[in-house]
């Protein structure tokens, strides 16, 4: 999808405020849903039955603080060490759910994760049931909070096919901010990728997702989407990774991603 000199419509740049701190001290509970022992919920189940405990002390304190990286967390007696990093990248189709377990039995996103150990991966964000694109899985969880964070200020850039044709003021509406549902929806960068006599193509950088913001922000200015694929976040770019593919995150994305975000 490229484009000859586009007319692009910005805001201001913005300094990352990730706090390099931010993490490293957790509750008891935390750090076992962090090390990928088990989810939070079941976490807090152990600490309250005394099962945990913190550099030998058994401990029944929800309250708890623990450094994960000096500390010695154990589950009856058995030390509990941080599983391997994963993260991987997916095409989402359109049509699957980004959740693992749907209860109206859709097809979910993890159906495209077959032959991996998914247990303790998790989406980074989401894409809805009708996008596609460039979908983010890992099993850090400081890493993803911190992807998720809208001070990090990473863009996540979008190439949306609209019915009917689009105004460089209506681009620059998306950007100064349209009122939606009692919310500002305000786009980072809007840009006019082509067009043809029915629809046309607008690629849309966002650096705070809000549910379906994309959608809302153009049903607003009176347009119908046909098409959402999300192409990068950040410099991580989908590229041609076929639909419903997933493939490793090279050890410079990782490093990137590690960088933008102070982990």
């Amino acid at each position: 999808m490229k484009q000859k000199q586009p007319t692009a419509i910005r805001t201001a740049s913005r300094s990352n405020g990730a706090d390099a701190d931010a993490g490293k001290r957790v509750t008891i509970a935390r750090a076992l849903s962090k090390l990928g022992y088990c989810s939070r919920t079941q976490a807090e189940k152990l600490v309250r039955e005394g099962r945990v405990s913190i550099s030998g002390r058994r401990t029944s304190d929800l309250s708890a603080w623990v450094d994960i990286d000096k500390d010695r967390i154990a589950v009856d007696g058995k030390a509990v060490l941080a599983e391997a990093k994963i993260y991987l990248m997916l095409n989402k189709p359109r049509g699957l759910v980004t959740t693992r377990h749907d209860p109206e039995g859709r097809p979910t996103v993890f159906d495209c994760l077959e032959g991996i150990d998914s247990t303790h991966l998790s989406p980074v964000g989401r894409l809805d049931k009708a996008s596609e694109g460039l979908l983010l899985f890992t099993n850090d969880t400081v890493l993803a909070q911190r992807l998720l964070d809208p001070k990090t200020h990473l863009g996540k850039i979008y190439h949306v096919q609209i019915q009917g044709q689009i105004e460089v003021d209506q681009l620059a509406r998306m950007v100064a901010g349209v009122e939606e549902g009692g919310e500002t929806l305000r786009a980072a960068r809007a840009v006019h990728l082509r067009g043809g006599d029915k629809n046309s193509w607008v690629e849309i950088e966002l650096e705070e997702g809000r549910n379906r913001q994309i959608r809302r922000m153009l049903d607003v200015l009176g347009f119908e989407v046909l098409r959402l694929l999300r192409v990068s976040i950040g410099a991580i770019a989908l590229g041609d990774l076929p639909k419903g593919a997933t493939r490793a995150l090279t050890a410079g994305e990782i490093a990137y991603l590690r960088q933008r975000t102070g982990v």
